[in-house]
Protein backbone atom coordinates (compact mmCIF):
# COMPACT_ATOMS: atom_id res chain seq x y z
CA UNK A 1 0.00 0.00 0.00
CA UNK A 2 1.31 3.43 -0.86
CA UNK A 3 1.22 6.68 1.03
CA UNK A 4 -0.24 9.23 -0.54
CA UNK A 5 0.08 13.05 -0.49
CA UNK A 6 -3.24 12.44 1.97
CA UNK A 7 -1.30 10.60 4.60
CA UNK A 8 0.79 12.14 7.46
CA UNK A 9 3.68 10.66 9.73
CA UNK A 10 3.92 12.74 12.33
CA UNK A 11 5.79 11.13 15.10
CA UNK A 12 7.80 7.37 15.18
CA UNK A 13 7.24 5.72 18.05
CA UNK A 14 9.69 3.79 20.03
CA UNK A 15 9.06 1.11 22.50
CA UNK A 16 9.89 -2.08 24.17
CA UNK A 17 6.49 -3.42 24.22
CA UNK A 18 5.03 -5.39 21.29
CA UNK A 19 1.60 -3.95 20.09
CA UNK A 20 -0.48 -6.44 18.06
CA UNK A 21 -3.50 -5.70 15.94
CA UNK A 22 -6.47 -7.36 16.32
CA UNK A 23 -7.18 -10.36 13.12
CA UNK A 24 -10.60 -8.61 12.89
CA UNK A 25 -9.05 -4.90 12.85
CA UNK A 26 -9.38 -3.45 9.49
CA UNK A 27 -7.79 -0.04 8.57
CA UNK A 28 -9.97 2.50 7.51
CA UNK A 29 -8.26 5.41 5.50
CA UNK A 30 -4.93 6.73 6.01
CA UNK A 31 -4.93 8.18 9.38
CA UNK A 32 -1.47 9.17 11.14
CA UNK A 33 0.68 7.06 13.04
CA UNK A 34 1.49 8.89 16.47
CA UNK A 35 3.29 8.20 20.12
CA UNK A 36 0.18 9.00 21.50
CA UNK A 37 -1.90 6.83 19.49
CA UNK A 38 0.85 3.84 20.04
CA UNK A 39 1.21 4.07 23.80
CA UNK A 40 -2.15 4.59 24.75
CA UNK A 41 -3.39 1.71 22.91
CA UNK A 42 -1.03 -1.34 23.87
CA UNK A 43 -2.02 -5.00 24.22
CA UNK A 44 -4.56 -4.76 21.47
CA UNK A 45 -6.58 -3.39 23.03
CA UNK A 46 -7.95 -0.99 20.38
CA UNK A 47 -11.31 0.77 19.26
CA UNK A 48 -12.84 0.57 16.27
CA UNK A 49 -12.33 4.83 15.99
CA UNK A 50 -8.44 3.90 16.06
CA UNK A 51 -6.73 3.78 12.59
CA UNK A 52 -2.94 2.66 11.40
CA UNK A 53 -0.76 2.00 9.00
CA UNK A 54 1.89 -1.24 9.19
CA UNK A 55 4.84 -0.16 8.73
CA UNK A 56 5.86 -3.03 6.62
CA UNK A 57 3.48 -1.42 4.00
CA UNK A 58 4.85 2.05 3.44
CA UNK A 59 6.47 2.66 0.45
CA UNK A 60 9.88 4.84 1.59
CA UNK A 61 11.15 5.17 -1.86
CA UNK A 62 7.65 6.53 -3.18
CA UNK A 63 7.93 8.90 -0.19
CA UNK A 64 11.73 10.20 -0.76
CA UNK A 65 10.25 10.92 -3.99
CA UNK A 66 7.99 12.99 -3.48
CA UNK A 67 9.90 14.97 -0.50
CA UNK A 68 12.77 15.50 -3.01
CA UNK A 69 10.89 17.01 -5.53
CA UNK A 70 9.29 19.27 -2.30
CA UNK A 71 12.38 19.93 -1.47
CA UNK A 72 13.23 20.97 -5.29
CA UNK A 73 10.22 23.13 -5.69
CA UNK A 74 11.23 24.92 -1.96
CA UNK A 75 14.23 26.06 -3.56
CA UNK A 76 13.36 27.14 -6.81
CA UNK A 77 10.94 29.05 -5.47
CA UNK A 78 13.34 30.80 -2.94
CA UNK A 79 16.10 31.59 -5.50
CA UNK A 80 13.56 33.45 -7.71
CA UNK A 81 12.54 35.24 -4.88
CA UNK A 82 15.91 36.02 -3.46
CA UNK A 83 17.14 36.87 -7.26
CA UNK A 84 16.37 40.68 -7.73
CA UNK A 85 13.67 41.45 -10.25
CA UNK A 86 14.58 44.86 -11.23
CA UNK A 87 18.19 47.13 -10.91
CA UNK A 88 17.20 48.46 -7.74
CA UNK A 89 15.61 45.69 -6.57
CA UNK A 90 17.12 44.33 -3.02
CA UNK A 91 18.26 41.50 -1.63
CA UNK A 92 15.94 41.08 2.19
CA UNK A 93 18.31 37.90 3.12
CA UNK A 94 21.25 40.86 3.33
CA UNK A 95 19.32 43.42 5.27
CA UNK A 96 19.61 43.77 8.88
CA UNK A 97 17.29 46.08 10.48
CA UNK A 98 18.59 47.05 14.02
CA UNK A 99 15.95 49.55 15.38
CA UNK A 100 13.32 52.39 15.25
CA UNK A 101 14.58 55.41 14.56
CA UNK A 102 11.70 58.10 13.78
CA UNK A 103 7.90 57.73 12.77
CA UNK A 104 6.80 60.21 9.58
CA UNK A 105 3.69 60.72 8.21
CA UNK A 106 4.49 58.18 5.36
CA UNK A 107 5.85 55.77 6.77
CA UNK A 108 8.31 54.25 9.55
CA UNK A 109 12.37 54.75 9.77
CA UNK A 110 14.41 51.92 10.92
CA UNK A 111 18.43 51.99 11.08
CA UNK A 112 20.08 48.74 9.50
CA UNK A 113 22.72 47.43 7.54
CA UNK A 114 22.62 46.43 4.03
CA UNK A 115 25.19 44.01 2.49
CA UNK A 116 27.50 45.62 5.09
CA UNK A 117 26.79 49.24 4.17
CA UNK A 118 24.79 51.43 6.60
CA UNK A 119 21.81 52.23 5.74
CA UNK A 120 18.01 54.03 6.68
CA UNK A 121 15.10 51.68 6.15
CA UNK A 122 11.98 53.29 5.46
CA UNK A 123 8.97 51.19 5.61
CA UNK A 124 6.06 52.24 3.68
CA UNK A 125 2.74 50.62 4.68
CA UNK A 126 0.14 52.30 2.52
CA UNK A 127 -3.50 51.48 3.94
CA UNK A 128 -2.62 50.81 7.23
CA UNK A 129 -4.84 53.61 8.88
CA UNK A 130 -7.90 51.22 6.94
CA UNK A 131 -8.60 54.36 4.85
CA UNK A 132 -7.21 53.10 1.45
CA UNK A 133 -8.58 51.24 -0.51
CA UNK A 134 -7.50 48.04 -2.38
CA UNK A 135 -7.61 50.07 -5.88
CA UNK A 136 -6.14 52.65 -4.20
CA UNK A 137 -2.99 50.59 -2.49
CA UNK A 138 -2.71 48.90 -5.88
CA UNK A 139 -2.44 52.57 -7.54
CA UNK A 140 0.21 53.68 -5.13
CA UNK A 141 2.46 50.66 -5.41
CA UNK A 142 2.04 50.80 -9.40
CA UNK A 143 3.51 54.41 -9.12
CA UNK A 144 5.94 53.67 -6.42
CA UNK A 145 7.36 51.22 -8.59
CA UNK A 146 7.55 53.75 -11.67
CA UNK A 147 9.02 56.34 -9.47
CA UNK A 148 12.01 54.67 -8.31
CA UNK A 149 13.13 53.35 -11.56
CA UNK A 150 13.89 57.11 -12.00
CA UNK A 151 15.24 57.27 -8.08
CA UNK A 152 18.01 55.20 -8.52
CA UNK A 153 19.65 56.81 -10.91
CA UNK A 154 19.66 60.33 -8.96
CA UNK A 155 23.63 61.27 -7.86
CA UNK A 156 24.02 64.60 -6.41
CA UNK A 157 25.88 65.67 -3.47
CA UNK A 158 22.61 67.14 -1.94
CA UNK A 159 20.37 63.73 -2.64
CA UNK A 160 20.49 61.17 -0.21
CA UNK A 161 22.10 58.12 -2.19
CA UNK A 162 19.40 55.68 -3.04
CA UNK A 163 20.43 52.21 -2.30
CA UNK A 164 17.31 50.34 -3.39
CA UNK A 165 13.95 49.25 -2.49
CA UNK A 166 11.32 46.42 -2.12
CA UNK A 167 7.72 46.05 -3.55
CA UNK A 168 7.10 43.11 -0.77
CA UNK A 169 8.68 43.64 2.66
CA UNK A 170 6.64 40.81 4.71
CA UNK A 171 9.65 38.54 5.41
CA UNK A 172 11.63 41.33 6.76
CA UNK A 173 12.69 40.83 10.57
CA UNK A 174 11.50 44.19 12.00
CA UNK A 175 12.22 44.80 15.54
CA UNK A 176 9.25 44.85 17.94
CA UNK A 177 7.71 48.31 19.46
CA UNK A 178 8.12 46.47 22.84
CA UNK A 179 12.03 47.38 23.96
CA UNK A 180 12.23 44.75 26.17
CA UNK A 181 11.22 42.10 24.14
CA UNK A 182 13.25 40.06 21.67
CA UNK A 183 10.37 39.63 18.86
CA UNK A 184 9.87 40.40 15.71
CA UNK A 185 7.08 41.77 13.96
CA UNK A 186 5.85 41.47 10.03
CA UNK A 187 4.38 43.64 7.25
CA UNK A 188 1.37 42.94 5.16
CA UNK A 189 2.91 41.96 1.09
CA UNK A 190 1.50 45.48 0.43
CA UNK A 191 4.08 47.17 1.97
CA UNK A 192 6.99 48.52 0.21
CA UNK A 193 10.73 49.16 2.07
CA UNK A 194 13.18 51.93 0.62
CA UNK A 195 17.06 51.97 1.67
CA UNK A 196 18.71 55.10 1.68
CA UNK A 197 22.40 56.14 2.96
CA UNK A 198 22.62 56.75 6.79
CA UNK A 199 23.25 60.05 7.60
CA UNK A 200 24.63 60.84 11.07
CA UNK A 201 23.85 64.57 11.25
CA UNK A 202 20.24 63.51 11.71
CA UNK A 203 17.31 65.65 10.55
CA UNK A 204 17.60 69.72 9.66
CA UNK A 205 15.03 70.32 12.38
CA UNK A 206 16.27 68.26 15.06
CA UNK A 207 19.87 70.89 14.14
CA UNK A 208 17.76 74.24 14.41
CA UNK A 209 15.76 73.11 17.14
CA UNK A 210 19.44 73.01 19.16
CA UNK A 211 20.47 76.43 18.11
CA UNK A 212 16.93 77.82 18.48
CA UNK A 213 18.29 80.15 21.39
CA UNK A 214 21.75 81.24 19.92
CA UNK A 215 20.45 80.88 16.18
CA UNK A 216 23.17 79.89 13.46
CA UNK A 217 25.69 82.29 11.74
CA UNK A 218 24.71 84.41 8.52
CA UNK A 219 26.73 82.07 6.23
CA UNK A 220 25.95 78.84 7.41
CA UNK A 221 21.90 79.81 6.93
CA UNK A 222 23.28 80.77 3.29
CA UNK A 223 25.21 77.21 2.90
CA UNK A 224 22.03 75.28 4.27
CA UNK A 225 19.80 77.15 1.89
CA UNK A 226 22.28 76.90 -0.78
CA UNK A 227 22.33 72.93 -0.55
CA UNK A 228 18.90 72.67 -0.42
CA UNK A 229 18.24 74.85 -3.31
CA UNK A 230 20.72 73.03 -5.54
CA UNK A 231 19.33 69.62 -4.11
CA UNK A 232 15.41 70.82 -5.53
CA UNK A 233 16.94 72.40 -8.58
CA UNK A 234 18.44 69.18 -9.66
CA UNK A 235 15.48 67.08 -8.66
CA UNK A 236 13.57 69.49 -10.88
CA UNK A 237 15.62 69.02 -13.62
CA UNK A 238 14.82 65.33 -13.72
CA UNK A 239 11.24 66.30 -13.42
CA UNK A 240 10.67 65.39 -10.32
CA UNK A 241 8.49 67.04 -7.74
CA UNK A 242 9.24 66.23 -4.07
CA UNK A 243 5.59 67.34 -2.45
CA UNK A 244 7.01 67.01 1.33
CA UNK A 245 9.95 69.34 1.39
CA UNK A 246 10.25 70.53 5.41
CA UNK A 247 13.24 70.76 7.53
CA UNK A 248 12.13 67.24 8.80
CA UNK A 249 12.63 65.57 5.51
CA UNK A 250 16.39 67.26 5.21
CA UNK A 251 19.45 65.08 6.79
CA UNK A 252 23.13 66.36 7.99
CA UNK A 253 26.38 64.67 7.19
CA UNK A 254 29.08 65.07 9.66
CA UNK A 255 30.24 67.85 8.05
CA UNK A 256 27.03 69.62 8.23
CA UNK A 257 25.87 69.23 4.31
CA UNK A 258 22.36 69.35 3.85
CA UNK A 259 20.94 66.11 1.52
CA UNK A 260 16.99 66.13 0.70
CA UNK A 261 15.28 62.36 1.89
CA UNK A 262 12.22 61.07 2.33
CA UNK A 263 10.76 60.21 -1.35
CA UNK A 264 7.63 58.82 -0.01
CA UNK A 265 5.36 60.97 -1.65
CA UNK A 266 7.55 62.59 -4.48
CA UNK A 267 6.49 61.67 -8.06
CA UNK A 268 7.46 62.40 -11.73
CA UNK A 269 5.83 65.87 -12.41
CA UNK A 270 2.65 65.20 -14.70
CA UNK A 271 2.78 66.13 -18.10
CA UNK A 272 -0.75 68.02 -17.72
CA UNK A 273 -0.96 69.77 -13.91
CA UNK A 274 -4.62 68.66 -13.87
CA UNK A 275 -3.18 65.12 -12.87
CA UNK A 276 -1.33 66.17 -10.25
CA UNK A 277 -4.41 67.65 -7.39
CA UNK A 278 -4.57 66.77 -4.09
CA UNK A 279 -3.14 68.02 -0.79
CA UNK A 280 -0.42 66.05 -0.78
CA UNK A 281 2.32 67.18 2.23
CA UNK A 282 2.82 68.87 5.67
CA UNK A 283 0.38 71.52 6.70
CA UNK A 284 2.19 74.48 6.67
CA UNK A 285 4.67 74.27 4.23
CA UNK A 286 2.24 73.47 1.61
CA UNK A 287 1.62 75.37 -1.47
CA UNK A 288 -1.73 77.51 -1.33
CA UNK A 289 -2.77 75.73 -4.26
CA UNK A 290 -2.17 72.05 -2.74
CA UNK A 291 -4.32 73.08 0.03
CA UNK A 292 -7.32 73.80 -2.10
CA UNK A 293 -6.82 71.02 -4.51
CA UNK A 294 -5.94 72.89 -7.46
CA UNK A 295 -3.67 71.46 -10.07
CA UNK A 296 0.09 72.28 -9.04
CA UNK A 297 3.30 71.87 -10.17
CA UNK A 298 7.23 71.36 -8.91
CA UNK A 299 6.36 75.21 -8.13
CA UNK A 300 4.55 73.91 -5.11
CA UNK A 301 8.23 72.70 -3.56
CA UNK A 302 9.28 76.35 -4.05
CA UNK A 303 6.74 77.37 -1.89
CA UNK A 304 7.62 74.94 0.60
CA UNK A 305 11.62 75.69 0.17
CA UNK A 306 11.02 79.25 1.13
CA UNK A 307 9.06 78.26 4.72
CA UNK A 308 12.30 76.21 4.85
CA UNK A 309 14.18 79.03 4.21
CA UNK A 310 12.67 81.79 6.74
CA UNK A 311 12.95 78.24 9.40
CA UNK A 312 16.70 78.10 8.70
CA UNK A 313 17.34 81.59 9.28
CA UNK A 314 15.28 82.09 12.39
CA UNK A 315 15.53 78.58 13.95
CA UNK A 316 11.72 78.74 15.27
CA UNK A 317 8.44 77.39 13.80
CA UNK A 318 6.55 79.15 11.36
CA UNK A 319 3.28 78.99 12.84
CA UNK A 320 3.30 78.09 16.90
CA UNK A 321 0.28 79.25 18.02
CA UNK A 322 -2.26 77.97 15.03
CA UNK A 323 -3.93 75.16 14.64
CA UNK A 324 -3.84 73.33 11.47
CA UNK A 325 -7.14 74.39 10.78
CA UNK A 326 -6.44 77.74 11.39
CA UNK A 327 -3.23 77.55 9.17
CA UNK A 328 -4.77 75.97 6.14
CA UNK A 329 -7.46 78.39 6.01
CA UNK A 330 -5.37 81.47 6.54
CA UNK A 331 -2.98 80.46 3.98
CA UNK A 332 -4.94 80.02 1.43
CA UNK A 333 -7.76 82.81 2.10
CA UNK A 334 -5.49 85.69 4.35
CA UNK A 335 -2.20 85.21 2.84
CA UNK A 336 -1.24 84.28 5.99
CA UNK A 337 2.47 84.05 6.07
CA UNK A 338 5.24 83.58 8.32
CA UNK A 339 6.55 87.09 9.88
CA UNK A 340 10.03 88.08 9.02
CA UNK A 341 12.40 89.34 11.22
CA UNK A 342 12.96 93.04 11.08
CA UNK A 343 16.72 91.86 11.07
CA UNK A 344 16.65 89.63 8.37
CA UNK A 345 19.17 90.83 5.25
CA UNK A 346 16.97 92.52 2.12
CA UNK A 347 18.59 89.86 -0.47
CA UNK A 348 16.95 87.33 2.00
CA UNK A 349 13.68 88.99 2.46
CA UNK A 350 13.64 89.15 -1.04
CA UNK A 351 14.00 85.33 -1.89
CA UNK A 352 11.40 84.24 0.94
CA UNK A 353 8.24 86.79 -0.39
CA UNK A 354 9.24 85.55 -4.22
CA UNK A 355 9.11 82.10 -3.36
CA UNK A 356 5.74 81.97 -0.88
CA UNK A 357 4.19 83.94 -3.60
CA UNK A 358 0.86 83.07 -3.71
CA UNK A 359 0.77 82.92 -7.50
CA UNK A 360 2.84 80.11 -8.34
CA UNK A 361 3.84 81.31 -11.94
CA UNK A 362 5.31 84.31 -10.26
CA UNK A 363 7.71 82.15 -8.12
CA UNK A 364 11.21 81.43 -9.52
CA UNK A 365 12.43 78.23 -10.83
CA UNK A 366 15.00 76.86 -8.10
CA UNK A 367 17.81 76.84 -10.04
CA UNK A 368 17.25 80.58 -10.47
CA UNK A 369 16.77 80.41 -6.06
CA UNK A 370 20.32 79.32 -6.54
CA UNK A 371 21.95 81.90 -8.35
CA UNK A 372 20.12 84.49 -6.15
CA UNK A 373 21.73 82.69 -2.91
CA UNK A 374 24.88 82.56 -4.52
CA UNK A 375 24.96 86.24 -4.82
CA UNK A 376 24.50 87.08 -1.46
CA UNK A 377 27.58 88.63 0.51
CA UNK A 378 27.96 86.59 3.76
CA UNK A 379 31.01 88.80 4.75
CA UNK A 380 29.30 91.34 6.65
CA UNK A 381 27.17 89.72 8.99
CA UNK A 382 23.72 89.71 8.99
CA UNK A 383 22.59 86.77 10.77
CA UNK A 384 19.41 86.58 13.41
CA UNK A 385 20.22 88.23 16.74
CA UNK A 386 19.09 86.17 19.77
CA UNK A 387 16.52 87.59 21.63
CA UNK A 388 17.82 89.08 24.78
CA UNK A 389 21.23 90.36 23.32
CA UNK A 390 22.52 93.69 22.63
CA UNK A 391 20.78 95.30 19.40
CA UNK A 392 18.39 91.73 19.48
CA UNK A 393 15.37 91.44 17.52
CA UNK A 394 12.25 92.04 19.11
CA UNK A 395 9.87 90.75 16.26
CA UNK A 396 8.59 88.09 17.60
CA UNK A 397 7.67 89.60 21.27
CA UNK A 398 4.11 90.11 19.64
CA UNK A 399 1.61 87.30 18.30
CA UNK A 400 2.00 86.21 15.54
CA UNK A 401 -0.88 84.88 13.25
CA UNK A 402 -4.07 86.30 11.00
Amino acid sequence: MDVKAEGEISEVAKTNEEVSFGSNSKLKGWGSLSCRNMLGKRNGNFSSKDTFVRADKIDLKSLDVQLERHVSRVWSKNSEAAKPKEEWEIDPSKLHIRYLVARGTYGTVYRGTYDTQDVAVKLLDWGEDGMATTAETAALRTSFRQEVAVWHKLDHPNITKFVGASMGTSNLKIPSKDASSDGYVTLPSRACCVLVEYQTGGTLKKFLYLNRRKKLAFQTVIQLALDLSRGLSYLHSKKIVHRDVKAENMLLDACKTLKIADFGVARVEAQNPQDMTGETGTLGYMAPEVLDGKPYNRKCDVYSFGICLWEIYCCDLPYPDLSFAEVSSAVVRQNLRPEIPRCCPNSLVNIMKKCWDSNPEKRPDMNEVVRMLEAIDTSKGGGMIPEGQGGGCLCFTRARGP
